[in-house]
This record gives structure tokens, C-alpha cells and sequence, in this order.
């Protein structure tokens, strides 16, 4: 408990002796030292209201975005789609003759291996 109480004095104290050697080491008045506080005040205030504005422009700005992506993914997946289908509809007819020519090549096979045996 005394080394917490040691340590509580001790901001406090170096609190008061820093903010005394400020007061006595500015180079201005004090009533120039509050204007200035007062215009640094209001110029900060008035970068974090820029600040503020331009993040939720741009929180708007991927929201907006990322509907607009997530339309076109699910465009591009229809459109994919739809390819594949087409695709599979093309090439189905021709894999029926070309599965029906390998078989023919291969009863042809069987057919001469059976007159090579005899």
C-alpha cells in the first residue's frame, strides 16, 4: 500500500512542478497562450470532423462496393453456368459417337485377335 500512495505522490507532485515550469518557461502571455490553445483546438476539431466525414464516405463507399461485387460474382456464376451447360450440350452427341467408335475399334479387335488365333 506504500509503494502506491509514494507513487500517486509522486505524479501529482511532478504534475505540479511540470505544469509550474511550463507556465514559467512560455514565451507569451497568457492570454496569447489560451487564443492559440483556442485556434490548435478548433483546427483539430476541425481534422477530426474532415476525418470523421471521409471515413464514413468511405464505409459507404465499400459498402456500396461490395454489393456491386457480390451482383457481379453472382452474374459471372450465372453466366458460368449457363456455359457449362451449353458446353455439355455440344459436346454430349459427339461423346456418344466417339464412346460408339471405340467400341466398334474394339469388337474390331477382338475380331481380328480371334482370326490371328485360328
Amino acid at each position: 500500500m506504500g509503494k502506491g500512495k509514494s507513487l500517486l505522490l509522486g505524479i501529482i507532485l511532478g504534475g505540479a512542478v511540470s505544469a509550474a515550469a511550463t507556465l514559467l518557461s512560455t514565451p507569451e502571455s497568457g492570454k496569447n497562450l489560451r487564443s492559440c490553445a483556442r485556434e490548435q483546438s478548433t483546427e483539430w476539431k476541425g481534422l477530426f470532423e474532415k476525418l470523421k466525414n471521409d471515413s464514413l464516405k468511405l464505409k459507404e463507399q465499400l459498402t456500396k462496393t461490395s454489393k456491386e461485387g457480390a451482383v457481379l460474382v453472382r452474374e459471372l456464376t450465372q453466366e458460368m453456368k449457363s456455359s457449362v451447360e451449353d458446353w455439355k450440350k455440344t459436346v454430349e452427341p459427339h461423346q456418344e459417337s466417339i464412346h460408339q467408335y471405340l467400341e466398334d475399334i474394339e469388337s474390331s479387335l477382338r475380331d481380328l485377335e480371334d482370326k490371328v488365333k485360328e
